[in-house]
């Protein structure tokens, strides 16, 4: 596509630049991350528009056979080389499962043993993407490392920003807000201003091979697998008991506190009378979770966690801070205020927070913007602890 075409696309797609901007653009070099994916792959397509030197490079972090004895690695990295070769960049494979068996994998085992539930996504971008695949982006000479994720780096008063993506429902900021402003003033969101039925749209009027590719979801490890057999794999398990956390009657066998986290309703496989239950507490030594009736049980709610290793994209606030933040990827963003105890954060939230799980994240927000965020030390007492009614 020429000039005067590419530089028509992209204003027809709320992405408009200048021919003196293009011009510039064509002496710096985009290494863009393709993952077979449609996201990235349109990513690669924008980012060749905008007349930047454009490289895809795919990171096979995992190389390990599912059931059906394929390799998901495999397949994604063909998909991606047949996406280069389309749109006309050169494309290169690197391989980073020992960094990522070592960094994420091993990090993710460790807390399922303790009970907890980390989020491995979260540290493959820190530890991964933005760590050695970022790294090496900059080693092989690149201006820029541009991804497919739904969110957008905008200067905001002289301050590199991570910013929620358009597409709400698609947003990533809470997987990225390890990522600091020292690393995200080279990095490009080529699709963080496009919902996700335009991203389909350029796929398709390029005619790429991912344009009606199925998204991945889940743990990139784990994928279409059962998450209790995968992890079977690797711990060693025993069965326990489900108890009524009021009652403390027996209720069944579970497989192993390892799989089970707060909140979860599904797998438990507590049939008979009374219920729906869901988990509200475990005890790791004696391999006891703990289950309540109803979702609206107030043991599963609390107003305040404590969070530790605390990341921020710019500087570290002054505390008391007033903001918005959110325990899991899919919540609302919800009123809170912060202060700082024995070098670790406290968040108390304005309303209850239902099933705080630790490991997980609490990621902050300024409106749209994303300061940083924590993990979940600890939720403070539920209100079923504290002899409290929800408000």
């Amino acid at each position: 596509m020429n000039k005067l075409n590419a530089l028509a696309y992209l204003k027809s797609i709320g992405l408009p630049i200048t021919e003196a901007q293009y011009e510039e653009n064509q002496s710096k070099k985009v290494i863009v991350g393709l993952s077979g994916g449609v996201d990235s792959s349109v990513s690669a397509v924008v980012v060749k528009l905008m007349g930047f030197e454009t490289l895809g490079i795919f990171m096979r972090n995992w190389e390990e056979k599912d059931e059906n004895g394929q390799c998901t690695a495999e397949l994604d990295a063909k998909d991606a080389q047949k996406v280069a070769d389309q749109i006309g960049i050169k494309y290169y494979s690197l391989n980073f499962v020992e960094e990522y068996r070592q960094n994420v994998f091993q990090y993710f085992l460790n807390e399922y043993k303790k009970g907890n539930t980390p989020n491995p996504d979260i540290l493959c971008n820190k530890e991964i993407k933005f760590k050695v695949f970022y790294e090496k982006a900059m080693e092989l000479g690149a201006d820029y490392l541009a991804t497919g994720h739904y969110c957008q780096h905008q200067l905001i008063d002289g301050k590199n920003v991570l910013v929620k993506g358009v597409d709400q429902g698609k947003d990533q900021t809470y997987f990225l807000y390890t990522m600091q402003s020292e690393v995200l003033k080279n990095v490009i969101f080529p699709i963080g201003h496009l919902e996700k039925s335009t991203v389909r749209k350029i796929a398709e009027d390029f005619k790429l091979a991912t344009a009606s590719k199925k998204d991945s979801t889940g743990i990139c490890f784990i994928g279409e697998r059962d998450f209790k057999e995968f992890l079977s794999q690797y711990l060693e398990t025993q069965k326990g008991s489900f108890v009524n956390l009021e009652t403390l009657n027996v209720l069944g066998p579970h497989d192993g506190y390892c799989f089970y986290t707060n909140g979860q309703r599904k797998g438990l496989g507590l049939g008979g009378p009374g219920g729906p239950w869901f988990v509200a507490d475990k005890d790791i030594d004696q391999n006891i979770v703990y289950v309540v009736e109803g979702e609206k049980h107030p043991a599963l709610y609390a107003d305040e966690l404590i969070a530790f290793e605390d990341i921020w994209v710019n500087e570290r606030p002054k505390f008391p801070l007033k903001c918005k933040a959110k325990v899991r990827y899919r919540q609302q963003d919800q009123a809170c205020t912060i202060t700082e105890e024995e070098g670790k954060l406290k968040v108390v939230f304005d309303r209850p927070q239902r099933a705080i799980s630790q490991r997980q994240a609490i990621v902050f927000y300024d409106e749209n913007i994303c300061l940083g965020g924590a993990t979940i030390f600890q939720a403070g007492d539920s209100y079923f602890k504290q002899g409290k009614d929800l408000p």
